[in-house]
């Protein structure tokens, strides 16, 4: 059960602003812009950003139509996941997180009146929890290349066949308390800006971008967050 810390994050202003539901990156304030940067750095300066990994990988022993069984750790129902990885050998599971201090940071803004700073570095946070995922992939990709296996894209529960009460699940499938992420007793992630996911191992699994993603959901044409490319 690998803990990883200190990941490096790539932080795009682009990526900011479409978390923060704002599109149109070219028709955005200069002022804004700087903004971001200024608060991406202040946040790297003040260590807000504590990004941290945790991930175990199990055998799979059977699937059917509605859930994937484990060797050692029972079963992860929802029919999206043998749908998807029909092929996979193996399937990992991860939660990953940057930490409580950026969420207090956001809350101190909103609590000083100064809404734009807390908006826009509530985006930050949620634009590095997705560049925390994308090198969540490269790990577990790298892991599966090990074994001479591929790795498929993340399926986050949540997703449409993939049920968010599975969260619990995952919590009990890696140590997640080892980074400090836990669930509310109505399955809220803490801290918020944690994401958990399993990844499909296998010799020929399926990966798929986040516009593909987006474009099977049933959200899709109303969530200010779509990828449409």
């Amino acid at each position: 059960m690998p803990f990883i810390r200190d990941i490096p994050l790539r932080l795009k202003t682009k990526e900011v602003l479409r978390r923060v539901g704002t599109r149109g990156h070219s028709k955005i304030r200069p002022e804004v812009k700087n903004l971001i940067l200024e608060l991406i750095a202040s946040a790297k300066n003040a260590h807000l950003l504590e990004p941290a990994i945790v991930y175990e990988i199990y055998p799979v022993a059977g699937m059917s139509r509605r859930q994937l069984s484990l060797k050692g750790k029972g079963t992860v129902h929802g029919p999206l996941l043998p749908s998807l990885l029909p092929e996979a050998k193996e399937l990992a599971a991860v939660i990953c997180t940057i930490g409580p201090k950026l969420e207090k940071q956001v809350t101190d803004y909103m609590n000083r009146d100064e809404p734009l700073r807390g908006v826009l570095l509530d985006g930050i946070g949620s634009a590095a929890v997705d560049s925390l995922t994308e090198e969540v992939c490269k790990l577990i990709t790298a892991e599966a290349s090990s074994h001479g296996y591929q790795a498929s894209s993340p399926i986050s529960p949540g997703m449409l066949g993939f049920p968010i009460t599975e969260q619990w699940q995952l919590l009990k499938m890696v140590p997640a308390r080892g980074i400090g992420v836990s669930l509310t007793s109505s399955g809220v992630m803490v801290p918020r800006k944690s994401a958990s996911m399993v990844i499909g191992i296998g010799p020929q699994v399926k990966t798929w971008t986040r516009a593909e993603v987006c474009a099977r959901c049933s959200l899709r044409n109303t969530c200010p967050y779509r990828i449409d490319e």
